[in-house]
């Protein structure tokens, strides 16, 4: 009966994490179950946009590219060279789709809640918000980061890839493997805490001063996306490097 009523307690922990959210939030209701349409809707949204721009870009490829196909070939420059950095020569050319959908994503994500300093943007029954400002989100992306980091391990070394968890010493396995289950928690509460955090910034002087003042709190925010998604970028692909080298 006590270990019973121990598993409700954690289910209803972890319910309660789930649920962290600021402001008004649009929901609808599928039979028992309660979807979070703001950040579906969103999210569709910010697939769409991934979606448009390399094509409208690519449409007319040209051998001397300008506007924005100059604009895309340098995200995807950008994207190659972070890559490269921290995944080596060898190894970085089959994860750049990767750590490039997970840039993009994560830093179109961020500026879909606040495209612009004042609330044009309406819903019937709550705010539009950025999906990463949603902790199930940002658990999402790093669950995806945490099983690409084991899946090109696996695929590198085959099951040698676990020898690192007895590495430098046998006594070690509790600590490495913590170390990899904390990785996880690590990206999400990251992103999750700083996208809230600059939301929340914004929305500050857009009450008090709907007119000028938020300006440059939302150049101060597209900053902070465009960090948090390098950030986070660069931790999936130095997680992913790391498990591709050998122990020795």
């Amino acid at each position: 009966m006590h270990i019973e009523q121990l598993q409700i307690n954690e289910i209803d922990d972890l319910y309660r994490v789930s649920s962290v959210e600021v402001g008004q939030h649009s929901y609808w209701q599928i039979g028992d179950f309660q979807v979070h349409a703001q950040v579906l809707v969103t999210s569709r949204v910010v697939i769409a946009i991934l979606l448009a721009l390399p094509v409208a870009a690519t449409r007319n490829l040209q051998a001397i590219p300008t506007g924005s196909q100059n604009f895309i070939e340098y995200v995807l420059e950008f994207i190659r060279d972070l890559t490269r950095t921290q995944m080596g020569e060898e190894e970085y050319r089959p994860r750049v789709p990767f750590i490039g959908t997970m840039f993009l994503s994560i830093f179109v994500s961020n500026r879909s809640g606040a495209p612009f300093p004042w609330r044009i943007v309406q819903l019937p029954h709550g705010e539009l918000a950025a999906p990463t400002n949603d902790i199930n989100t940002t658990v999402a992306l790093a669950l995806l980061t945490s099983v690409a980091h084991s899946y090109a391990g696996l695929h590198k070394r085959g099951f040698s890839y676990f020898g690192k968890y007895i590495q430098p010493t046998p006594v070690l396995p509790p600590i490495n493997i913590s170390e990899d289950s904390t990785k996880p928690s690590s990206l999400s509460f990251r992103l999750f805490g700083n996208i809230l955090a600059d939301e929340l910034v914004v929305a500050a002087p857009v009450s008090l001063v709907p007119l000028i003042v938020p300006v440059p709190m939302t150049l101060l925010g597209s900053f902070t996306s465009a960090i948090q998604a390098l950030i986070s970028a660069t931790l999936a692909a130095a997680y992913t490097g790391e498990s591709t080298e050998g122990h020795h």
